[in-house]
Order: structure tokens, then C-alpha cells, then sequence
């Protein structure tokens, strides 16, 4: 099994390798069909209510996604899209089913293992920021890379260009309660971002905004969707939201359905 390296073309060297999230070489005749970076197949999710009964939040769950994708996942509260996140995250394993991401069988992984993956791969945004307190912007940028094992200098030359890029640079040395709601989500991108991971998870990212500051968050990720090609995961209940993706997978009492493609999605 492989495992996380530093990838960022020189600006974070970590210390071990992330695992083979894009689709690798062709043969020789024509183009190979893209493996999917996210695939799960067939995912459960149940907790035990006391000690008799279970609460089935996943049911058969089958969900797969590209390389560079900008998709959403929408549903009403309780419906299990946060679990799904969780699960994708890798903050959470399901009770059956199986998850592949890249080349990687997650199930395969023990807990450290996951962990490594999570760290370099995967970048989450919340609703409710989850910064620091106490901690100014460019530290919480920081945090990230210092657990991946990154030296203090080139972790701060990345910080600031990462909080450059989402328009903080004026605000580095502020605390979140210094910050409005809209720049402390803005600095939770660029924490997102801090090791350059392949994937972006976003739980509800303009849920505690306004609307036009919610806008201009959702611009960011259309950016670095853009621009540097990755592979977005939004959930949300908005559903004006979710027609600024590729595709939309609708979650019902714990039942994906299929993705539907939206018009001028992501552009």
C-alpha cells in the first residue's frame, strides 16, 4: 500500500507519500478511462442506540469521483451527508462497504495509516471555521504542515503565499476573534490548502455567512478549482449552491442517489 509524500512541487516536503490519486500512465493504444479519486461501494453506517438497537445512517451508499471534479452532495439535516463526509474524510469508517481512494483500500489501512493519508491528501473546510483561538491566521495555516513534519521556514514562506492567495495578507498576525465570519473562512481555505492536498472536503462552508459573503467564499473554490485543478467535495443543503457544480448527489434518509450534471456548472 502507498502511502503520503510530500507533493506540492517543492514548497512542502513532508515525510512520508500520498497515495496515487490521479490515474497513472496509459498503454499503448489511446487514452485509458480516468480512475475515480473517490469510490465507495456499497457503504453501511450504523451506531448502536444502547445496547439492542442500531441506526442505520448510510444505506448502500455507491458514489465515484474524478480527478478534478466540483461536485456537491445536498440533503436536509439528518439525512447522512455529514456522515458521508466523515466517511470520505476519513474521519470515520463505515460498518460495511468498501472505499478505494486513488489506488489506496482504505479498509486495508489501520487508524495511523489513515491518518498520514488524511493529513496530506485531504483538506476540510466547516462551517463553523474551526481555527484556533488564540492562534493568529498565519499560525493556523501553519498547524498543518507543522504536524506533517515540515520545516518552520518553508512552512511560513507557504502560509503567507496560501493566505496571499485568499486575500488575508493584511490580516496574518489577527485571531479569529478579530476576524469577520467571511475572512475566518477565507483563512480556513488556505489551512485547507496548507499541504497542498489533492482533494477538498467543504461541510456547509457558506452556512454561517451571508449571502454575498457566502458568494465570495464560493468564488475562492471555483478558483482553486480552476486554477490549480482540484477535485472539490461540497456539502450542502443550499440547492443554488449546488447548481455552481458539475454534478449533484441528492441524500435521502441515508440513500444516495445518482449524479445529476447541472449546466454551466463550475465554470
Amino acid at each position: 500500500m502507498s502511502l503520503p509524500v510530500g507533493h506540492a512541487e517543492g514548497q512542502v516536503i513532508a515525510p512520508a507519500s500520498p497515495p496515487a490519486l490521479a490515474p497513472q500512465g496509459g498503454g499503448q493504444s489511446g487514452a485509458v478511462a480516468p480512475q475515480p479519486v473517490i469510490q465507495l461501494s456499497d457503504i453501511y453506517k450504523g451506531f448502536f442506540l444502547g445496547t439492542d438497537h442500531e441506526l442505520t445512517v448510510l444505506k448502500g451508499v455507491n458514489l465515484a469521483i474524478y480527478p478534478g471534479e466540483f461536485v456537491s452532495i445536498v440533503g436536509s439535516s439528518g439525512s447522512g451527508k455529514s456522515t458521508l463526509m466523515n466517511i470520505i474524510g476519513l474521519l470515520d469508517r463505515p460498518t460495511s462497504g468498501r472505499y478505494l481512494l486513488g489506488d489506496v483500500d482504505i479498509s486495508e489501512a489501520d487508524d495511523n495509516e489513515a491518518a498520514l493519508i488524511r493529513s496530506l491528501s485531504i483538506g476540510f473546510v466547516f462551517q463553523n471555521f474551526n481555527l484556533v483561538g488564540r492562534t493568529d491566521a498565519l499560525k493556523n495555516v501553519e498547524l498543518p504542515m507543522m504536524y506533517a513534519g515540515v520545516g518552520r521556514a518553508q512552512r511560513r514562506e507557504r502560509a503567507l503565499k496560501l493566505l496571499e492567495l485568499v486575500g488575508m495578507s493584511e490580516r496574518i498576525h489577527h485571531q479569529p476573534s478579530e476576524l469577520s465570519g467571511g475572512q475566518k473562512q477565507r483563512v480556513a481555505i488556505a489551512r485547507a490548502m496548507a499541504n497542498d492536498p489533492d482533494i477538498i472536503l467543504a461541510d456547509e462552508p457558506t452556512g454561517a455567512l451571508d449571502t454575498a459573503t457566502g458568494l465570495m467564499v464560493m468564488d475562492l473554490f471555483h478558483r482553486l478549482h480552476r486554477e490549480q485543478g482540484k477535485t472539490i467535495v461540497l456539502i450542502t443543503h443550499n440547492p443554488e449552491l449546488a447548481q455552481q457544480t458539475q454534478r449533484i448527489f441528492t441524500m435521502v434518509d441515508g440513500v444516495l442517489g445518482e449524479g445529476v450534471p447541472t449546466p454551466g456548472g463550475a465554470q
